[in-house]
């Protein structure tokens, strides 16, 4: 899961989303007396286009600033080359929000305006990859995955006006409706051992021009380094929704969100509009917008703790869902992209979060807890549980220690179910040391379970709480001194 360069899973999640909630938003922030009719409509209507259009624009300051360096430099570096995190992620990573310990990531952005981009997949053993091209709206066109069964071989991705351009014997075509691609790959990470077979494999991700295809071919080294990473802005006021009709131009919407862009078109917002210079708007108008815009991250944190509260029971005290694919669901694309941002489609891994224990109340560095594991998840290709800040970081600790995976040596209980420990302090009985997942005192904290690859039988019911979940987050009182 990538970071938002906008950084807003952290104002999302830094007042710690709890069972509580949050307060209600006023419905104008910025008006002292009753607001107009004008403004009230621009304001609810601007508070849809927020909604509807921050995974766009988030998916943009995301690749401004990641391809804003011309070298590679882990997943930053230049369009239509792959960038890869060739080291095991440690405390302080900030390439990617929650980062994987137990996998290294691979990232791409295409450009296709000129020409089809061949992508090569090679054959990988023993590990699991997946390699999953986002839209610019973060929907996952397809994931290119050993659990899928991807054939090894040549993908040529063609673009608009490229779907019927002729392709090499042998190869398959993805063709998609955007010049912009967004590739985010992913390769199991068996332990330190393991990493020199693993950039082993990134390295046999490779992308071609279909103009070069069967050349030796290598991107031109630039005659200029940039080495120095330039933060996109995320815009605010009108800007924002300014910027929205410049992206809404260049990447149109499916079809099917014609009917919100209708509603949207009635106050200026809609592909190809400014609505900051647009003279058929009054100001009453404009300023309901702006205001919309300002409200809006904390509209989103208010979204993120309804979707946490909705599935709390089903899901064990955390958020869990299908993510990946979103159709007209705004509300819930917003959401992914604003914790999760490049979620894969559950038949590839399913993703379970929490900032609460099982009884509601905010996970406390200086607290203890048990995860009882009774049963393994109905995984293909394994599990991961992690423990991040709540910012999205992995928790600096003597031990280097951050996640579990189905791989670790975790003491076993007689009947075979595994206690998973969390807190700050190291368990003082022999032996419980070895569950132990250390945290910061005094600081909140984020669990993460990930299964990879779930068993396709399972994940329906997984998704409507039905199946397995993961375990509940118990706090552990102290011993009787």
């Amino acid at each position: 899961m990538l970071r938002s360069c906008m950084s807003v899973r952290a104002f999302a999640l830094l007042a710690i989303i709890v069972i509580g909630g949050c307060g209600a938003i006023p419905a104008s922030p910025a008006a002292s007396a009753p607001p107009s009719a004008d403004y009230a409509t621009a304001f609810s209507l601007g508070v849809e286009a927020y909604t509807y259009g921050l995974p766009l624009l988030i998916t943009d300051v995301t690749q401004r600033t990641m391809t804003s360096v011309n070298v590679s430099q882990g997943a930053f570096g230049p369009v239509n080359q792959f960038n890869h995190v060739r080291t095991a992620n440690v405390a302080g990573t900030s390439e990617v929000v929650a980062p994987g310990a137990s996998s290294l990531s691979s990232i791409a952005w295409l450009d296709l305006a000129a020409e089809p981009l061949v992508l090569h997949v090679p054959v990988v053993t023993g590990h699991h990859y997946v390699l999953a091209l986002l839209d610019p709206y973060t929907e996952n066109i397809v994931n290119l995955a050993d659990a899928s069964g991807t054939a090894p071989g040549d993908y040529v991705v063609a673009g608009p006006g490229q779907h019927d351009v002729p392709i090499p014997a042998g190869a398959h075509r993805i063709s998609v409706d955007y010049t912009r691609i967004w590739i985010i790959g992913s390769t199991q990470l068996k332990g330190p051992d393991d990493i020199a077979a693993v950039n082993a494999i990134q390295d046999g991700y490779t992308l071609t021009p279909l103009r070069r295809y069967g050349t030796v071919y290598h991107s031109t080294a630039p005659a200029t380094p940039v080495t120095t990473v330039t933060k996109a802005d995320m815009p605010t006021g009108l800007a924002f929704f300014d910027t929205l009709g410049v992206l809404l131009a260049a990447f149109p919407p499916p079809a099917a969100d014609a009917p919100q862009l209708a509603r949207l078109a009635h106050v200026g917002i809609g592909p190809g509009m400014t609505p900051s210079t647009d003279a058929a708007f009054s100001e009453e108008i404009k300023r309901g917008l702006a205001d919309a815009v300002a409200a809006g991250p904390a509209r989103m944190k208010q979204a993120i703790a309804q979707l946490y509260r909705d599935g709390f029971a089903a899901h064990a005290g955390y958020l869990l869902g299908g993510f990946g694919r979103y159709g007209t669901d705004y509300s819930k694309r917003a959401v992914v992209a604003t914790i999760g941002l490049g979620a894969f489609l559950p038949q590839q891994a399913i993703y379970a979060m929490a900032w609460s224990d099982s009884a509601g109340v905010a996970l406390d560095g200086s607290a203890d807890y048990v995860l009882h594991l009774s049963a393994a998840p109905p995984s293909r290709e394994g599990w991961s549980v992690t423990v991040y800040t709540v910012t999205g970081e992995l928790i600096d600790n003597p031990l280097n220690r951050h996640a579990f995976t189905d791989t670790s040596d975790l003491a076993a209980n007689p009947d075979g179910s595994i206690d998973i420990r969390i807190g700050a302090t190291r368990p003082a009985t022999a032996g419980l040391d070895r569950n132990w997942l250390p945290t910061a005192s005094g600081q909140g904290f984020e669990v993460v379970w990930r299964l990879y690859a779930p068993d396709p039988a399972q994940i329906n019911a997984i998704l409507d709480g039905s199946g397995w979940q993961p375990p509940a987050i118990k706090a552990n009182p102290p011993a009787a001194p």
